[in-house]
């Protein structure tokens, strides 16, 4: 199993980034697939998660209206779009699979990639 995480970087306040999650080793479309955020010092906080079996999208609520979780199912890739970021979204970012219920709960997702860093100035 293999998610790796690219699109990470350096940005001012106010602008935006993409970040990709490519997956390899598992069934995509049977997880559902989430964006985690870690910055030094805090726990690990759940972003964005699209449910891959049962539909539906969740996101945290510092996030909503900003951020834009989707997937392409012939790339077996993740996307997170990030935009207006802030000083309080620079945090190394994670994608996750999961193949129990919708949630933003890391627990409940299995798979993990090592992470991109973002850094809002």
């Amino acid at each position: 199993v293999q998610l790796v995480e690219s699109g990470g970087g350096s940005v001012q306040a106010g602008g935006s980034l993409r970040l990709s999650c490519t997956t390899s080793g598992f069934t995509f479309n049977g997880h559902n697939m989430g964006w985690f955020r870690q910055a030094p010092g805090n726990e690990r906080e759940g972003v964005a998660v699209i449910g891959r079996r049962f539909g539906g999208i969740l996101y945290a609520d510092s996030v909503k209206g900003r951020f834009t979780i989707s997937q392409d199912d012939a790339k077996n890739t993740v996307y997170l779009q990030m935009n207006s970021l802030k000083f309080e979204d620079t945090a190394m970012y994670y994608c996750a699979a999961g193949a129990s219920g919708l949630s933003l709960v890391a627990k409940y997702f299995q798979y993990w990639g090592q992470g991109t860093q973002v850094t809002v100035s």
